[in-house]
């Protein structure tokens, strides 16, 4: 196993910049630089040197011994001062010892999940913490990163195992003394572990939206004030703006926290029929973009009337350019900020209350593996109404939906994807 180092902190100038280490020679490759080391877990200010005895910098060592490293193996951090000549001095003198190499890309991680010290959905939850921009991607993968749905999957795990166990013991003892009808316990470990796989599935779209950000789209006829509104929401212009209906041809995509929640909100073309070709494209694409929102503000003009998209159930409806109008009906006003405060509260609110369905499960992936597990347990179900006859087959089922969980953590069948997966690492994790 190589030995492997290179920077954990973000590149540029910084007061502090972390140096990681990580393989068998850390230790020995540390003390060619600073001469000794600390004891394990405590820091020591050391000056480093190349091995021509040339000063490269005064930096605090940490050490950590194999098996209670970030890696599972032996890991030395030097927090040296974060000039970029430092930090190239330091590494340049660390890639002249015999067996260290620059890291790649996730390497430090990768190490981490095949010693056993992260399983692949932590390791999910990792990435997603390293590119969190609100508080609620922070704490939804934090959740995960902790082994949430690793805990999840080995309860999940032990239900089926003790199901097959008990179809196997009817099967194999059935003239000793072991329960004769083990259908009722059976049948009940199964339901509870069926209900809790589909109440994670169910969420994970949610939890999707938080990592990817939700979509609320701004729709209405031309000339209501949507370019207005979506400017005053950014805080710049944009869109462009014109008295002429039909300005606005493309869909228009501005990123927002909203209460910690990631919005993106869409400035779409004004919903009319037209003749004009480029503008009809326009109106297409903002139908299909609205209808694929999380959520739609319907900006009405003075006829009160939607064309060509019906609102939702939490859709929001109002009157535009509250300013010009005569006061009737709630209304927003783009121009003067009027209602924008009460408009951006309520979709706070219905994003959150979406938010709040979320649970353990956060991707596509952890989704697929769920859904091939609760299907064998669906035909594990089907088995058992059958009658013990077909106990057998039952008993393969549920050891077909136990190895689809243990694909969620990445225990078998996953190579495939890890390349994908640390590829969106940096160098230093």
């Amino acid at each position: 196993m190589d030995t492997i180092f290179a920077q954990a902190t973000a590149r540029g100038k910084a007061g502090v910049a972390v140096i990681r280490i990580s393989g068998p020679r850390a230790c020995s490759a540390a003390r060619a630089l600073a001469g000794s080391l600390p004891a394990p877990r405590q820091a020591g200010l050391r000056r480093l040197a190349d091995a021509d005895g040339v000063p490269l910098d005064e930096a605090l060592v940490l050490c950590f011994a194999k098996g209670a490293s970030f890696t599972g193996e032996d890991v030395v951090e030097f927090q040296c001062h974060g000039s970029p000549a430092t930090v190239s001095a330091l590494l340049s003198a660390l890639g002249r010892i015999d067996g260290l190499r620059l890291a790649e890309p996730g390497e430090f991680t990768r190490r981490a999940l095949e010693n056993g010290v992260l399983d692949l959905a932590q390791v999910e939850g990792l990435g997603d913490l390293l590119e969190a921009e609100t508080e609620a991607q922070r704490r939804q993968a934090l959740r995960v990163l902790s082994g949430a749905l690793g805990e999840k999957v080995d309860r999940w795990r032990e239900a089926l195992v003790r199901a097959a166990a008990l179809l196997e013991a009817t099967i194999d003892f059935a003239d000793e003394d072991v329960p004769v009808d083990v259908t009722p316990e059976v049948t009940g470990l199964l339901a509870e572990v069926a209900a809790s796989l589909q109440a994670e599935i169910d969420g994970v779209s949610v939890a999707e939206r938080i990592r990817d950000g939700f979509e609320v789209a701004i729709v209405g006829p031309p000339n209501a004030g949507k370019s207005t509104l979506l400017n005053h929401l950014a805080g710049r212009e944009a869109a462009i703006t014109s008295e002429h209906a039909g300005t606005t041809r493309d869909v228009i995509e501005v990123r927002m926290d909203l209460d910690g929640l990631p919005v993106t909100f869409l400035d779409t073309a004004g919903l009319r029929d037209s003749t004009d070709e480029i503008e009809t494209i326009g109106i297409a694409r903002a139908v299909a973009r609205a209808e694929a929102a999380d959520l739609r503000v319907f900006l009405l003009d003075d006829t009160g009337k939607t064309q060509g998209l019906a609102p939702g159930p939490e859709d929001i409806v109002l009157r535009g350019k509250s300013d010009l109008g005569d006061g009737a009906g709630q209304g927003v006003s783009g121009r003067t900020g009027e209602g924008v405060a009460e408009l951006v509260a309520r979709i706070s609110r219905t994003l959150e209350g979406r938010a709040s369905r979320t649970v353990t499960a956060t991707r596509e992936r952890h989704a697929e593996a769920m859904r091939r597990a609760g299907g064998a347990i669906a035909e594990a179900q089907n088995q058992l109404s059958l009658g013990m006859e077909t106990a057998e087959l039952a008993a393969e089922d549920l050891r077909r939906a136990a190895r689809a969980l243990e694909t969620l953590l990445g225990r078998i069948d996953v190579e495939s994807l890890l390349d994908e997966i640390f590829s969106r690492f940096c160098l230093g994790k």
